[in-house]
């Protein structure tokens, strides 16, 4: 019987690599729903460690995990502060020069 990989803890592997996480998170604000994009950038924090990243942002894990939530609805400070833990940036730019 051939061993099948686990898709979360894949996907988890996959996104170490900031710029699969760039391009992951990038779909994921394509599809125009902010819960869609709460759950892949919590999806990117535990693959640095949820624990590590409250730590760096000087959140704690709960209020980091409501934050990152299908709900959540952070305020730009502590946006900044989560995506510069994981090595991100937020950028802006024109739709006439969005790929």
């Amino acid at each position: 019987m051939m061993a099948t990989a686990n898709y979360q803890e894949g996907l988890l592997n996959r996104l170490k690599d900031p710029g699969y996480a760039t391009e992951y998170l990038n779909e994921a604000l394509k599809e125009g729903a902010q819960e869609v994009f709460m759950l892949a950038l919590r999806d990117v924090a535990k693959a640095r460690g949820v624990s590590l990243v409250a730590k760096e942002t000087d959140l704690n894990r709960e209020t980091l995990y409501r934050m990152l939530s299908e709900k959540g609805n952070p305020n730009l400070s502590s946006l900044n502060k989560l995506l510069n833990s994981l090595g991100l940036t937020l950028t802006i730019r024109s739709k006439e020069n969005a790929a």
